[in-house]
């Protein structure tokens, strides 16, 4: 059995024993968590274009917590285009050129962040999988609309497109925007429920019923979404980082 770990960056997340896993798979700045943690390097991490939009303080932090790691393959999620806008097509590439795959590159190298591959599926593409993923359920879709999925959803729907694996394991996953690496100050703002919450629960309710090889080690996961709990993980405690061990 091949398991594919997918790691979010809620603070604490609960990891399944060593040796559950065959490969790590990361979202934006999970990597941090990963490092800190001692687990293996992504096979793959999918990163949103808005960590390098410039617009609000989580985004640097997040950058910050990427410096001097690495991937093997970095997906870019591009941003959603402005569907409707009176400005030129040239103004509006000003506007957003810190979302362009180039500045995302430039970006992260100037961190010292690492990769063998970059790909830039293009945001059709990354959306039409996950529709597909779901075969087009309606809830899903509607709620699409609404909210685009999470990077983290984004990050297992690749890791199930790409095949050669048996299992996925969700871990660091709580659907709110609380991060390991850091304080997120859009918490003070708005609160700590994040706006990709109800897409990404249909989506994974959706997936879990169709697959049924998709677990997590998060009790909040498992009661709001409906995925069954790695039973490998029930007797896992709280992971420290290794400096601590």
């Amino acid at each position: 059995m091949s398991t594919l770990l997918i790691l979010g960056s809620k603070p604490e997340p609960v990891l399944p024993p060593a040796g559950a896993f065959d490969a790590l798979a990361c979202a934006n700045a999970s990597g941090n968590t990963a490092a800190r943690l001692g687990l293996p390097r992504p096979r793959y991490t999918v990163m949103s274009a808005i960590l390098t939009s410039g617009r609000k303080p989580a985004n640097l932090l997040a950058l910050e917590a990427l410096r001097g790691l690495g991937t093997d393959i970095l997906y870019l999620y591009p941003r959603h285009r402005p569907t409707q806008t009176a400005l030129p097509g040239w103004l509006l590439y000003l506007k957003h050129y810190r979302t362009k795959a180039w500045h995302v590159r430039r970006t992260l190298k100037a961190l010292d962040y690492r990769w063998r591959e970059f790909r830039d599926p293009g945001i059709e593409h990354c959306l039409r999988l996950m529709r597909s993923l779901c075969v087009e359920d309606p809830t899903v879709v509607g709620l699409m609309t609404q909210k685009q999925p999470s990077t983290g959803m984004l990050a297992l729907a690749l890791g199930i497109a790409e095949g050669g694996f048996s299992r996925y394991v969700l871990a660091g996953f709580s659907f709110e925007i609380t991060h390991a690496y850091a304080q997120n100050p859009l918490i003070a703002e708005r609160g700590s429920a994040s706006r990709h919450a109800a897409t990404d629960i249909a989506m994974l309710q959706c997936l879990s019923r169709k697959l049924g090889t998709i677990f997590t080690t998060e009790p909040i996961v498992h009661e709001r979404a409906g995925v069954p709990l790695l039973p490998e993980a029930a007797a896992v405690a709280r992971p420290q980082s290794a400096a601590a061990r």
